[in-house]
């Protein structure tokens, strides 16, 4: 398991505004407030949003070496499907829109979403496991 995942952005508000809104939909608590950044808590995991001073580049591009996308399990294939209808207003646009929900593959229901900043967002459905 990941100890903290921590993503530079160009601009803290928008960030706030997607992920914020995301992350808490997911089941996130807000964690860590500072001038510069924020951070949102699930379990032992976090991820912080920064825009830090010492960012090299204005934009972030998804296609160069470095990070793609973050993936995020959600509860079933309902869960995703209210997820895409509300990203919008939180600043996410649905990609791949002629595949969704199935850009992944058949086999894998899923919503890929981009925020104004080219941050991209897999929302994964998984679906509940019954004990045995």
């Amino acid at each position: 398991m990941l100890h903290h995942l921590e993503l530079w952005v160009p601009d803290l508000q928008r960030a706030e505004k997607s992920f914020g809104w995301l992350l808490g939909a997911l089941g996130y608590a807000p964690h860590q407030h500072w001038e510069n950044g924020r951070s949102w808590r699930l379990g032992a995991f976090y991820l912080v949003v920064e825009q830090s001073p010492a960012l090299a580049a204005g934009t972030h591009e998804r296609c160069r070496p470095g990070m793609n996308h973050v993936a995020f399990p959600v509860e079933g294939r309902a869960a995703v499907d209210a997820l895409v209808e509300e990203a919008p207003e939180h600043g996410w646009r649905l990609m791949f829109p002629d595949r969704h929900p199935f850009a992944g593959g058949p086999a894998h229901y899923a919503a890929y979403l981009e925020n104004e900043d080219g941050f991209e967002a897999e929302l994964v459905a998984v679906e509940a496991v019954e004990p045995s």
